[in-house]
Parts: C-alpha cells; structure tokens; sequence
C-alpha cells in the first residue's frame, strides 16, 4: 500500500526558511509525480508545487514561484520542498501526495491520491 509521509514542518518568523520531506514507499515504479499541497484554517486546499520523479520535471504555483524549490531523491524515496522567504500567508497544514503519470510533466490537476497526514507550517510576523 502506498503511504506518504510528511516532516519538516514549525514555527518560523516571516523571512525565514523550512525545508519539508515527504517520503514515500510502496511506489513500484518511478512512473509518478509528488505533489505539495496546503490547506489553512477555514480555505480549501491548495497545490503548491510537484515535481516528476522520473525525468525530474517541475511546476509550481505562482504565489510561492522564486521562494520554493522542490527536488527528489529517487534513492532515498524523499522529495523535498525547500521553502525560503516563507510569509504569513503561506501558514497551513503542507501534505503530499502521489499521481501516476508516464509524462515528464505534472500540474496542479493531475489526479492525486494517496495523501499523507500533514505537517504544519506556521509562520509568524
């Protein structure tokens, strides 16, 4: 079964930086995207960035576009979203989640399932 799971998350004061994990197992092929994700207090879910893991192709949301940087280590079944320059606005509840795909392209509607627990993310002003 796959499982997703986040880390990384706490409390930075606004210009700082976090770097979340998400590692992953039980997927049988490098034929999938992960994908961040983030839903704050009382807003719907939002995609954030995702990266392919075979061929390394990225996309990211134009909110957090220049201040995140998302990268995979296939050997070690992480991705990483490395968060600099974090805001107020970007407090919420980060989750990752995989999306099969035979593309060396992912976005935010690809059909994501297997979506971990969180972690929480708090940036403070």
């Amino acid at each position: 079964q796959v499982q997703m799971v986040e880390s990384g998350g706490g409390l930075v004061q606004a210009g700082g930086s976090l770097s979340l994990s998400c590692t992953f197992s039980a997927l049988t092929s490098r034929d999938y995207a992960v994908g961040w994700f983030r839903q704050a207090p009382g807003k719907a879910r939002e995609w954030v960035s995702c990266i392919a893991l075979s061929g390394g192709a990225t996309a990211y949301a134009e909110p957090v576009k220049s201040r995140f940087t998302i990268s995979r280590d296939n050997a070690k079944s992480t991705v990483i979203l490395q968060m600099n320059n974090l805001k107020p606005e970007d407090t919420a509840v980060y989750y990752c989640a995989a999306v099969w795909t035979v593309r060396n392209a992912c976005g935010a509607k690809e059909p994501y399932a297997y979506y971990g627990q969180g972690t929480q993310v708090t940036v403070s002003s």
